[in-house]
Order: C-alpha cells, then sequence, then structure tokens
C-alpha cells in the first residue's frame, strides 16, 4: 500500500511538471517526454491495482 501512496504522488507530480512545462511553452519534445514518463508511471499504477 506504501508504494501505492509513492507512486500516486509521484504521478501527480509529473502532472504539474507537464502543466508547467506546457504552460512555460516548452519544446514539444520536453512535454512529449515527461507525459511518456507518466504515461509508464500509469500503467504501473493500473496494473499493481489488478
Amino acid at each position: 500500500m506504501k508504494e501505492e501512496e509513492t507512486l500516486e504522488q509521484q504521478i501527480e507530480k509529473l502532472r504539474e511538471k507537464m502543466y508547467n512545462a506546457y504552460c512555460d511553452n516548452k519544446e514539444y519534445k520536453e512535454i512529449l517526454r515527461i507525459s511518456q514518463e507518466l504515461d509508464k508511471l500509469l500503467n504501473k499504477l493500473i496494473h499493481k491495482s489488478k
């Protein structure tokens, strides 16, 4: 359970990082990299909850 909480916190931090990168007009490559990292964490969370 503790690991899932940590994973959820990591997801939330990455969401915020991606949003801030978008708002700061960062390069598309940077936003895409963050998005892909976020996808990996979300998939990990989904598989853990099964």
